[in-house]
C-alpha cells in the first residue's frame, strides 16, 4: 500500500498532522485499532499530545503497541512526534511505573527545576548530522515549534540527530535507520515542518 499510516489513539494533534500530510498530497490512512493496522504499511507516523502514561495505556488498549513495534522492527519508515517520540523509550518520569514501547533504550526526563514549563514556542534546532536526508532543504539551524515539559534521554547518544537549548541541552530528534522521531511539532512549524514531513515521505 502507498498510504502513510497515521495512528489514532486520541492524540490531540492527529488532525493537524493529517492536514499537513494532505497539503503535501500524501495519501493518509488513519488507524485507530490494531485489527485495522495493515500488514505491510508504506510508512507510519505516531503523533502525540498529552501525558506519557495516558498515551501508552490508550495505545495498549487499542492493541496498537505491538503493531507499532513490529513495523519498526521490519524497517518500515517511522516518524514519532512529541509524545509519539517519547513513547518509543522505556519509561518516563511523568508516569512512573508505566512501561513505554521500549524500541529505544533510555528514559524520558523532566526539565530541571526552576525554569518555566512547558517549553512552548519556537526554538532553534541544531542538527548533529546535517547531511542526513531528514534535514534536506532546511536552514542550518531551523526553527521548530515546541510544547513539552519532558524530553527523552537516549542511552545511545549516537542516535541523537539534533539538539535544542532550553537552559539545558536536550535531544530534539533521534534517527536510527528508518526510524525518525522529533520532540517538536512539524505540523505546527510552517515551512520548516512541511519540509521535514516532505523529506520523511520520500525516504
Amino acid at each position: 500500500m502507498s498510504a502513510t499510516v497515521l495512528i489514532d489513539y486520541g492524540a490531540g494533534n492527529l488532525r493537524s498532522v493529517a492536514n499537513a500530510l494532505h497539503s503535501l498530497d500524501a495519501e493518509v490512512l488513519i488507524v485507530s485499532k490494531g485489527d485495522d493496522f495493515p500488514e505491510h504499511p508504506a510508512r507510519v507516523i505516531l503523533p502525540g499530545v498529552g501525558s506519557f502514561g495516558d498515551s501508552m495505556e490508550e495505545l495498549t488498549r487499542r492493541n496498537l503497541a505491538d503493531p507499532v513495534r513490529r513495523a519498526i522492527a521490519a524497517g518500515v519508515p517511522f516518524l514519532g512526534i512529541c509524545v509519539g517520540y517519547q513513547l518509543l523509550f522505556e519509561g518516563s518520569e511523568e508516569s512512573p511505573g508505566i512501561v513505554g514501547l521500549g524500541v529505544l533504550k533510555g528514559q524520558v526526563k523532566r526539565f530541571l527545576p526552576g525554569k518555566k514549563i512547558p517549553h512552548m514556542g519556537w526554538n532553534a534546532v541544531c542538527p548533529t548530522h546535517s547531511d542526513h536526508p531528514c534535514w534536506h532543504g532546511l536552514e542550518k539551524n531551523p526553527y521548530f515549534y515546541y510544547v513539552h515539559s519532558y524530553f527523552p534521554d537516549p542511552v545511545d547518544k549516537g542516535i541523537i540527530a539534533a539538539t535544542t537549548e532550553y537552559e539545558e541541552t536536550f535531544a530534539a530528534a533521534v534517527i536510527r535507520d528508518h526510524l525518525w522521531a522529533v520532540q517538536f511539532h512539524p505540523e505546527k512549524s510552517q515551512d520548516s515542518g512541511l519540509q521535514l514531513l516532505r523529506n520523511f515521505l520520500v525516504q
